[in-house]
């Protein structure tokens, strides 16, 4: 049984058990996120898609983490005009472990 579901302007591919780190959502560490933008489930070959969401479908998951990515580098440049710009970033993310796939 998996599902595909929609947060942070992201798609992902779920299933129970799974952890996965997605953009920060404004749940503490230890608590649980219910997840209602469901597209698609697949129980046992019965695919249900929805259009553009599964009505009454829902993912259940418990907040693991929440940090910040690695840091980037941002360079920005132009050739022979004396123009440089150094930046840095780091993306926070929430890590999240699906518990169950409700439909």
């Amino acid at each position: 049984m998996y599902a595909v579901i929609e947060t942070g302007g992201k798609q992902y591919r779920v299933q129970p058990g799974e952890t996965l780190k997605v953009e920060k959502l404004g749940v503490e560490t230890g608590g649980t996120v219910e997840i209602d933008r469901v597209l698609l489930v697949n129980r046992d070959g019965d695919v249900k898609i929805g259009t553009p969401y599964v009505a009454g479908a829902s993912v259940t998951a418990t907040v693991l983490n929440q940090d910040r990515a690695r840091k980037i580098t941002v360079f920005k440049y132009k050739a022979k005009k004396n123009y440089k710009r150094k930046q840095g970033h780091r993306q926070p993310y929430t890590q999240i472990k699906v518990e169950e796939i409700n439909l």
